[in-house]
């Protein structure tokens, strides 16, 4: 999709949820509220399936919405949620999503290139992502995927797409396919040829040496941060590689720590957002910025500003 990972998440859900539709919507951060919302503005009934910020997607809660709701044709969940950095069970869901006769929506936006990522393996029927996480790209393109069941979905609407510019009859008569290719809209070239490019990158090195790197890593930086006395938000068998969520120690101004590791150091980390605002820093080593080298310099500067 021509546009940030946000289309990409909004074109998934304009053309595969139609009002009326009643769908099971996942929320244990940020991002499963952007799901909901997108899926009231096409009409149709959101359940909610609601963890605590840090905890994954649960399963057996999912299980019971579908005993509740068993009209739901959709399931959606964020597979890696970036504001709490908790990697969810995106296999196992897609399992449960099929089995109720339902489609899977999946947030990959922060998991593609970092993590194990198996679409047509886990049965996920439409995933969206971005370019600027851990492929390293610029931001503006979402990359996004539909099985065969998602795009006969999207074939048989009964209604149009609400969206021109998302609906993706359209969007794919512009990529060409097998028919003659009609004029949609100027795409970013050079954000599709930035994009070969990383993705090149990223064969070059292997998918699965990308995602050792990512886990290694994330390992040294937890090793360093837990002998400076400071604990992770997010149980180990959870954690995020590319997203290091950490708990901010008591009494320490959070704002003012990050200010200075930006102005003294050149080094940006997150803020927490939503209810962990001002609870967490949120520490990326996500795709080139995934190094030894950057784990280092970000414990020896977060070692001088917390003295």
């Amino acid at each position: 999709m021509s546009a940030p990972g946000s289309a990409g998440m909004e074109a998934c859900f304009v053309n595969l949820v139609s009002p009326g539709d009643t769908v099971i919507v996942c929320q244990n951060g940020v991002f499963g509220g952007r799901m909901k919302e997108n899926i009231e503005r096409c009409g149709a009934t959101a359940i909610l399936v609601e963890d605590a910020w840090g905890e994954p997607v649960s399963i057996d809660k999912v299980t019971a919405a579908f005993d509740s709701h068993p009209e739901a044709s959709i399931l959606a969940f964020v597979h890696a949620e970036t504001s709490t950095g908790v990697l969810s069970d995106a296999q196992g869901l897609c399992a449960l999503a099929a089995s109720r006769g339902a489609l899977s929506i999946v947030d990959a936006v922060t998991s593609l290139g970092g993590v194990a990522l198996n679409v047509d393996e886990w049965g996920a029927d439409a995933v969206y992502s971005g370019t600027q996480k851990c492929l390293s790209c610029v931001p503006g393109i979402s990359p996004i995927t539909f099985s065969s069941r998602a795009v006969e979905r999207i074939q048989n609407r009964k209604g149009k797409v609400q969206s021109w510019f998302l609906d993706m009859q359209l969007v794919m008569a512009y990529w060409g396919g097998s028919s003659k290719r009609a004029y949609h809209h100027t795409a970013p070239v050079n954000n599709l040829y930035a994009l070969h490019e990383s993705l090149l990158m990223l064969r070059e090195e292997g998918l699965e040496n990308a995602h050792q790197r990512h886990l290694r890593n994330h390992q040294a930086l937890v090793a360093g941060l837990e002998a400076m006395g400071l604990s992770m938000a997010v149980k180990a068998e959870h954690r995020l590689p590319q997203l290091n969520a950490v708990n901010i120690p008591e009494g320490v101004d959070d704002a003012a720590v990050r200010t200075r590791l930006l102005n003294e150091f050149n080094l940006e980390i997150g803020a927490g957002l939503g209810v962990l605002a001002g609870k967490t820093w949120r520490i990326g080593l996500m795709g080139e910025s995934s190094t030894e080298k950057n784990v280092s310099i970000c414990l020896e500067a977060l070692k001088v500003v917390l003295a």
